[in-house]
């Protein structure tokens, strides 16, 4: 077994298949955790639950800028796991201003095209974020907007 963490409130270590161990103040063990964030995209560092297997709440995160950075590191390395949400850095080209259209666009995980049914499938997030979800299911982010390239920003405007 190897990366052993602990905090006051509980013990928590990879184990060789994989899968992460969790051992409560009272000693009582529990294999096959996955932490579990509350808010995902609005608020991906704060609120992770720690699920057994039978789906039971084990433990509750406030903020993992608060644990231990060994635990800290071992919760957010589980979670990228789990987590699929490619954030658009730019749009290459959209096939029209009215939807269904498709999107040509550079993700942090490669390139990329997708469907967009209709203009309600943009949503905004706390800020300048937005959350656009393709017709196959996929949800990308734009972690901010006005970060984008002015033709980037062109582009989506026509559809916010």
């Amino acid at each position: 077994m190897t990366n052993f963490t602990f905090t006051p409130e509980f013990q928590l270590k990879r184990q060789a298949s994989g899968r992460l161990r969790f051992t409560d103040a009272h000693g009582e063990q529990h294999d096959g955790v996955m932490p579990v964030r509350a808010f995902p995209l609005a608020a991906p560092e704060e609120g992770i639950s720690l699920v057994s297997l039978e789906g039971h709440e084990l433990a509750w995160i406030e903020q993992l800028s608060a644990l231990p950075p060994d635990v800290r590191l071992l919760l957010q390395e589980e979670l990228a796991l789990r987590d699929f949400v490619p954030e658009i850095r730019r749009l290459v080209s959209v096939s029209s201003f009215g939807t269904p259209s498709l999107w040509t666009v550079e993700t942090d995980r490669g390139n990329t095209a997708f469907v967009l049914k209709g203009e309600e499938d943009i949503r905004r997030l706390k800020g300048s974020a937005l959350l656009i979800a393709s017709s196959e299911g996929v949800q990308y982010r734009i972690a901010d907007m006005t970060a984008l390239d002015r033709p980037s920003r062109r582009l989506l405007e026509r559809f916010l």
